[in-house]
């Protein structure tokens, strides 16, 4: 108990969700983009998950925006005013997230925190994928390479001159580059990430498995 203590205070273990979580009362988005072929490769494949149909050529998926508190932590599960998404707005998601499943779960877990209708938080998320320039570099891949992770990163910004380093994050998993997260005000203008978000991987050797 202690050490996990000693870890929290110094910021090593993910903030909590907060008991109190309100629709509507948070301060930025976390935007997730999720490589999908990796995923696919250590996950998805597994599951049997559309995202992973080799047909669909799948490259960076909207993995979720998440609200997000400046002082760490996020809410999560909340209780909205609002009625859940029809299957036919979770199923025109699929382009962009990959499957209809994951845009209900992201709407339980994070949109209803939003304090959006269903319609408009997907509206803002798909208006926030769109507003990414995905680096061809890493699309044109064709075959899996170990690479360093701030690379990814580097090509991220290089494609995106309005962003900088302090409002993008590269995640790695199981050695493999995993997402990068953008963090967005809430009116999805490129804003820095709180402390508890930038936990850049620092592998040199991540691998990445091209689009299939």
């Amino acid at each position: 108990m202690l050490r996990f203590l000693t870890a929290l205070a110094l910021g090593l273990v993910p903030a909590l969700a907060r008991a109190d979580d309100r629709a509507g009362d948070f301060d930025y988005y976390v935007m997730s983009l999720s490589w999908s072929p990796n995923w696919c490769l250590l996950e998805g494949d597994d599951r049997g998950s559309p995202e992973c149909d080799g047909s669909r050529n799948l490259g960076w998926v909207l993995h979720g925006l998440w609200p997000q508190y400046d002082d760490g932590g996020w809410p999560q599960d909340c209780l909205s005013q609002y009625p859940a998404p029809s299957r036919q707005m979770t199923a025109e998601m699929e382009d962009i997230m990959g499957a209809s499943g994951l845009a209900w779960y992201q709407w339980n877990k994070h949109g209803a925190c939003s304090g959006l209708r269903a319609g408009e938080y997907f509206d803002l998320a798909r208006e926030a994928y769109g507003s990414v320039a995905f680096p061809q570099v890493l699309d044109n891949l064709t075959r899996p390479v170990d690479l360093p992770a701030s690379l990814v990163e580097e090509a991220f910004l290089r494609d995106n001159p309005d962003l900088s380093r302090e409002e993008i994050t590269v995640t790695c998993k199981s050695g493999m580059i995993q997402e990068v997260r953008i963090c967005l005000s809430t009116d999805l203008e490129p804003r820095r990430c709180g402390p508890d978000v930038i936990r850049d991987c620092t592998l040199d050797d991540a691998g990445f498995d091209p689009i299939r």
